[in-house]
């Protein structure tokens, strides 16, 4: 990682190490209050698994018959400090964990009189969730990170993950046995990440200690200051399978089965589930390697709660396709790897600012099919994209925007060559017709020579 990328998410699990430095701009959120809701009711050809509304009095536990509440610094006979480096230890206080009354769960990290930091972290008593066969599992919460941000934030580690089953009871056979960071956050920035975790550490399949990750900032109010959803999709029902991970119903970032080989797809996928964690953390190699020093500091403030307003996982039926799901706004930073279908590409590891993955291999024919994109009722007249190019001298071609139809009417398009490397990124704009409402969008290539000539990070709208 190069102080240019924005660190994704660093092992949980496994004896961390330190990052390299990112300094972080972040505007201060005012403190608003989080409403309860119940848990959604399953979508058409979905059925509910499992769910917790943190319905109780203030001041009452989780409910144990769903919940462990994980205590101390680490699992006996686990690493220390949780793996990670992070400095709190862990309770059952009601000061740190507990209903709020209202609706939600509360995790609070408190600093004491004498300096040390306490908060919380619980686990769910199944260790078995995992999709059937044809079928695809949602994992999803609602919920509100700390409300907290800037020099204040400094240390802050909320999340929302699963774990592999065999991990319980073994703790040293990570990431071989996959971790799945549905939410992600650290020192208040407005960013969610979503990361999957692993093979072998450190490097492997999944770039251990930081995983295949992306992030995006939180839609609407910032991820402080508001409720928003999180989800993660395993899909059983495709082939290759894939995950998918979403803020709010927009897709933000997805793996497939094909990019790994046998092995490390069984050891993450066959046994027998993941189980899933909540847990707000305090400093650690991932808040203090975007801070670029240790976390939390003098300044970081204590008693910002994580609420939880619910957890729930759902199932599609028996061989379906899960139904459609929000709409993508257009002049949201839509990444290329969140497509729902493709001729000809690749995904790969990207060095661009954000981290991630980006489409690979692209060459004259290929394509790329975006879902649901709402352009609303203002039009669209300008497309930007985020492209790289080492093809050789002499190689270029068109990257282009149509509707509906992989060989429909070009609605606008720009020419790239050679941009210095493959990994050499620049933003390049160009004028389309006017597109209003939800739409189907491809982004398609056109090139008069047979070689790859472009590698496509992101791409948005504006009018």
């Amino acid at each position: 990682m190069t102080p240019s990328r924005r660190p994704r998410r660093w092992r949980r699990c496994a004896l961390a190490v330190a990052a390299a430095a990112l300094p972080a701009a972040v505007a201060t959120a005012a403190l608003s209050p989080a409403a309860g809701a119940s848990v959604p009711p399953p979508p058409d050809g979905w059925s509910l698994v499992w769910s917790d509304d943190f319905d109780g009095p203030a001041g009452a536990p989780p409910s144990s018959a769903n919940w462990i509440i994980d205590t101390g610094h680490g699992y006996p006979g686990g690493p220390a400090n949780w793996g990670t480096g992070e400095i709190q230890r862990y309770t059952a206080d009601p000061a740190n964990l507990g209903l709020d009354g209202g609706g939600n769960l509360r995790i609070t990290p408190v600093k004491s009189a004498s300096g040390e930091w306490t908060s919380a972290r619980i686990e769910t008593q199944r260790t078995n969730f995992k999709p059937a066969d044809g079928r695809v599992l949602r994992i999803e919460g609602r919920l509100q990170m700390p409300n907290v941000t800037g020099n204040q934030a400094l240390g802050y580690w909320p999340a929302f993950w699963a774990l592999g089953s065999p991990y319980r009871g073994n703790y040293q056979n990570w990431p071989a046995i996959g971790e799945f960071d549905i939410m992600e956050n650290v020192n208040g920035i407005n960013s969610v990440w979503g990361v999957l975790h692993c093979g072998t550490n450190p490097g492997g399949p999944c770039n251990e200690s930081s995983g295949i990750g992306a992030s995006r900032t939180c839609p609407g109010a910032s991820c402080q200051s508001a409720m928003h959803t999180y989800r993660f999709e395993w899909d059983r029902s495709v082939s290759p399978n894939q995950l998918r991970w979403y803020v709010d119903g927009q897709q933000y970032h997805s793996v497939s089965q094909n990019q790994f080989d046998s092995t490390t797809w069984a050891n993450m996928t066959g046994h027998a589930g993941y189980f899933l964690l909540l847990n707000v953390a305090m400093g650690g190699a991932f808040p203090n390697g975007v801070a670029g020093h240790g976390t939390p500091t003098a300044d970081t403030v204590s008693g910002r709660p994580m609420l939880v307003d619910y957890v729930a996982v759902w199932q599609s039926g028996g061989g379906t396709t899960p139904p459609p799901g929000d709409t993508v706004d257009a002049r949201s930073t839509i990444q290329a790897e969140s497509r729902q279908a493709q001729s000809g590409t690749q995904l790969e590891t990207t060095t661009d600012s954000g981290g991630g993955q980006n489409v690979s291999h692209v060459g004259n024919g290929d394509w790329l099919r975006y879902d649901d994109v709402d352009f609303g009722g203002t039009p669209a007249t300008q497309f930007k994209a985020r492209v790289a190019s080492g093809a050789a001298a002499g190689v270029s071609g068109l990257v282009q925007v149509r509707l509906d139809s992989p060989t429909g009417q070009v609605l606008g398009s720009f020419a790239v060559g050679n941009t210095g490397g493959w990994q050499s990124w620049r933003t390049v704009p160009a004028n389309i017709s006017g597109v209003t409402g939800t739409r189907t969008v491809y982004v398609t290539f056109s090139s008069g020579q047979p070689a790859d000539f472009v590698n496509l990070n992101w791409f948005t709208f504006s009018s």
